[in-house]
Parts: structure tokens; C-alpha cells; sequence
């Protein structure tokens, strides 16, 4: 655990959210928990065989490009609460990655923010460099 954040309580942040302004407006809200995992990303996304596990990573942010995903992620259509939360450090097998609540009107709406969010974050805003054996 190099330099790494402390975690949120998801029972906490259901809490607040439930407690915030925009909560009468929520019907629906979704949580992601991403944690580093074993098996290389080039062999879960693009199937390569010749991959070594993965024994960790390095994990860092620009948290401006995040604001801005978190702003857009705003902009859809029954999106009312966004809580992110996302580690940074040298990390584990294991380990949290991120965290991401929405709320939202309804389903539809609140997977689509998620995926779309989660997507963003993971493509625009991280730098991940997997560690082998």
C-alpha cells in the first residue's frame, strides 16, 4: 500500500446521497467498485494469450479531466447525484481503483450515466501501468 488513499464507506456515501437536496429526484442509484485484477488488460480487452499476470500497478489521475467528465455525466438526461472517489499510488491485486455512485431518475438513464462516466474516467482521465511477475 504505497502512497495509497483510504477507501470510502459505499454504506456512507448511500447515506449522504439519500440525505442530499436532489434526493426526492432519484429513484435509482448505482455504484461501481473497479479493483485491480490479475489478468492483464491486452488479454480481458483484446484477448491476447501471450499476457503475464498482472502483480499490481501504478495509478494516477488528472483531476481537472475528471471535474469535466463528472460535468458532462451532469448533462444527462435524469442524472442528479455523482459521487467519485479514485486511489492513486502503487497498488495490489486486489486493491480499490475507484469508486462511483450515481443517482439518477430511473434505470435506463442511471446505467447509461454509469457506463458513459466509468468509460470516460477510464479513457481519458487515468494512467494505469500494469506491474508483471
Amino acid at each position: 500500500m504505497d502512497n495509497q488513499k483510504t477507501p470510502p464507506s459505499m454504506d456512507q456515501w448511500l447515506k449522504e446521497a439519500k440525505a442530499h437536496e436532489s434526493a426526492p429526484n432519484i429513484g435509482m442509484y448505482l455504484t461501481h467498485n473497479g479493483i485491480v485484477r490479475q489478468t492483464a488488460r491486452a488479454k480481458v480487452r483484446e484477448g491476447a494469450q501471450d499476457t503475464r499476470p498482472v502483480t499490481g500497478m501504478f495509478f494516477s489521475y488528472d483531476q481537472e479531466k475528471v471535474d469535466a467528465a463528472i460535468a458532462d455525466t451532469y448533462q444527462m438526461e435524469g442524472i442528479f447525484y455523482i459521487r467519485v472517489w479514485l486511489n492513486e499510488g502503487k497498488l495490489q491485486v486486489g486493491d480499490d481503483i475507484m469508486y462511483v455512485l450515481i443517482g439518477g431518475d430511473i434505470r435506463p438513464h442511471v446505467v447509461e450515466a454509469l457506463q458513459s462516466l466509468v468509460a470516460k474516467i477510464k479513457n481519458e482521465c487515468v494512467i494505469e501501468k500494469e506491474l508483471e511477475e
